[in-house]
């Protein structure tokens, strides 16, 4: 079976636009793959996590009576060492769990510090 001249082009427009139209879709992010999507929803889900969990830090280091002096010794460390000395004052172990949190250390660091 031979197509007619008239179908050929249209044939080919329609397969180059097929492609054109997913290259741009992937690369625009309009589209993604499924293990995108998830990664893209996974650091969602713990920023947001992260974020209920603040105001539970910043209450536990308003409760605490040293507050003063742990905030200075936070202050005083190097930038990239903060958020380990903001794990160990306990402000960022969330009731009912035994190990604090970094991204809650990271962003109760920034709260109180400012």
């Amino acid at each position: 079976m031979t197509l007619p001249t008239w179908m050929k082009p249209l044939l080919f427009g329609a397969a180059i636009g097929a492609v054109v139209a997913t290259i741009a879709g992937f690369t625009t992010g309009f589209w993604m793959t499924t293990s995108k999507a998830q990664v893209v929803a996974n650091e969602q889900a713990t920023a947001e996590v992260s974020a209920a969990l603040l105001p539970i830090c910043v209450e536990l280091a308003s409760r605490d009576s040293q507050r003063g002096s742990k905030i200075e010794d936070i202050r005083a460390k190097p930038s990239y060492q903060r958020n380990e000395a903001m794990m160990d004052t306990g402000w960022t172990t969330m009731p009912g769990t035994e190990d604090g949190d970094r991204r809650v250390a990271a962003a109760c660091v920034e709260t109180l510090l400012n």
